[in-house]
């Protein structure tokens, strides 16, 4: 049975910085699209990162570029995002996401793409 298992989230002030970790169980995903979404209070779950397999290719929504960067370790099948200069617009439950298959290569925005999520790490950024 395939985990995925959050960690890292908490309440941070503006500016500051967390790291959330995503590690994944039941099944190696070292050659499949790894993904962060996240869902604020009263908002639908929209995309905010994505990794290639190889790590090479990332996708990022506009509004983090610059301050959060995706990450992964295969051989830990784990995918990270680093969060640096927090804003409390980015007060969210964070989640990650496996796309089950191998093709397309590269990443998506689209939710639709993933097949396994995890249940969730709470973000809070106060003012």
């Amino acid at each position: 049975q395939v985990q995925l298992v959050e960690s890292g989230g908490g309440l941070v002030q503006a500016g500051g910085s967390l790291r959330l970790s995503c590690a994944a169980s039941g099944r190696t995903f070292s050659r499949n699209v790894m993904a962060w979404f996240r869902e604020a209070p009263g908002q639908e779950r929209e995309f905010v990162a994505a990794v290639s397999w190889s790590g090479d290719i990332t996708d990022y929504k506009d509004s983090v570029k610059g301050r959060f960067t995706i990450s992964r370790d295969n051989a830990k099948n784990t995918v990270y995002l680093q969060m640096n200069r927090l804003q409390p617009e980015d007060t969210a439950d964070y989640f990650c996401a496996v796309r089950s298959g191998i093709y397309p290569y590269t990443p998506s925005r689209s939710r639709e793409e993933y097949d396994y999520w995890g249940q969730g790490t709470q973000v809070t950024v106060s003012s």
